[in-house]
């Protein structure tokens, strides 16, 4: 056998011999949480273990849900429609004639009987059934930019029809603006002017950005068809805060928008609140609904039980699914995989 030579392996070593080094001090320092070699909880998830749990689900669910149920019911609401009442009854067959002429005399009262006692704040919303303000070419009549920056006047470019008008562009622009709801109320408890205040109604993010300090309205319902209300001229879009709250779209054909607050006296129970309709809106071209809403709010906000209906549906729907593997796990128990078998000695 020949002899080894011993230095053979020598040019090698010599060349793996920095990268080597190089490794080495690239090499991050050892730590457990760097390695993923931290102590970890694998439980086991066995059957008892997950009917507690589910139950446990089902019983905090049932109980927010009456929380949020007590909380709707201390909510007291009254509430009155008035489309048809204050139309004349010899123009109930042609109320759209009745409704866009001018010289029709629109006013009408309507009374209104507090069920329970109202602390003030008292919230007063008008509500429209069967406008479908979600339509995507109407929620997008409208131009974001123009309503925050005088500069943006011109673009209108999403707004048609309603973009241009008098050889100049329309401020605010858009099918949405164009069909500001413009009914108007006055309430009165006996001879007593209930005051109502129209400040504060809207978002504060809508009134410092959305709708800017500088922006004015510009030929605005001054087209051929007049939508619906108009805007005073002399103050910018950031104060006219009934535009704004119109102008935030409502998902379903039926919504509430708030149009003001009584916050300067309380109704008891048995009062009778007198309210001066004007009937100015059109509704009844596409047999459209309306009503004026008093209400006051919880800590959930108006009165409405679908929150806490849909948490007692899901408590009971999680207790039925505990119960039902209660019942097969006493009937039948689960076997046992293998690898969680007890090894025998």
């Amino acid at each position: 056998m020949p002899p080894v030579n011993s230095n053979a392996a020598g040019p090698s070593s010599a060349q793996d011999g920095p990268s080597a080094t190089t490794k080495n001090r690239n090499k991050p320092r050892y730590h457990p949480f760097t390695q993923q070699e931290l102590p970890a909880c694998k439980p086991i998830l066995t059957l008892p273990i997950a009917i507690a749990v589910i139950a446990s689900v089902g019983i905090i669910f049932i109980l927010i849900g009456l929380g949020c149920i007590a909380s709707s019911n201390k909510v007291v609401e009254v509430w009155d429609r008035y489309e048809t009442a204050c139309i004349p009854k010899n123009m109930h067959n042609n109320a759209v004639a009745c409704i866009q002429n001018p010289s029709e005399d629109k006013s009408c009262t309507r009374v209104l009987k507090v069920p329970k006692d109202m602390k003030k704040p008292i919230y007063i919303y008008y509500q429209l059934d069967r406008f479908y303000q979600n339509h995507r070419r109407y929620a997008r009549s409208r131009s974001i930019r123009q309503l925050s920056d005088p500069k943006m006047a011109r673009d209108t470019r999403l707004c048609k029809p309603e973009a241009a008008a008098d050889g100049g562009a329309i401020v605010p622009c858009g099918l949405v603006a164009w069909s500001l709801f413009n009914d108007t109320y006055s309430f009165a408890r006996g001879n007593e002017t209930l005051a109502v205040n129209k400040r504060g109604i809207s978002w504060r993010s809508d009134r410092n950005r959305l709708f800017g300090k500088h922006v004015y309205p510009r030929n605005f319902q001054s087209s051929g068809l007049i939508g619906g209300g108009t805007l005073d001229p002399s103050k910018p879009l950031s104060e006219q805060e009934d535009l704004m709250v119109w102008m935030r779209t409502a998902a379903l054909p039926r919504f509430r928008k708030l149009y003001g607050r009584i916050d300067q006296v309380d109704l008891r129970a048995g009062d009778v609140v007198e309210v001066t309709v004007m009937n100015n809106y059109n509704t009844y071209s596409f047999g459209g609904r309306k009503a004026v809403v008093l209400s006051t709010a919880g800590a959930l906000g108006g009165k409405s039980s679908f929150l806490g209906r849909a948490y007692l549906a899901g408590g009971a729907a999680s207790l039925a699914v505990a119960l039902l593997l209660t019942l097969l796990w006493l009937l039948g128990p689960a076997p046992v995989e293998p690898s969680l078998r007890p090894e025998r000695r």
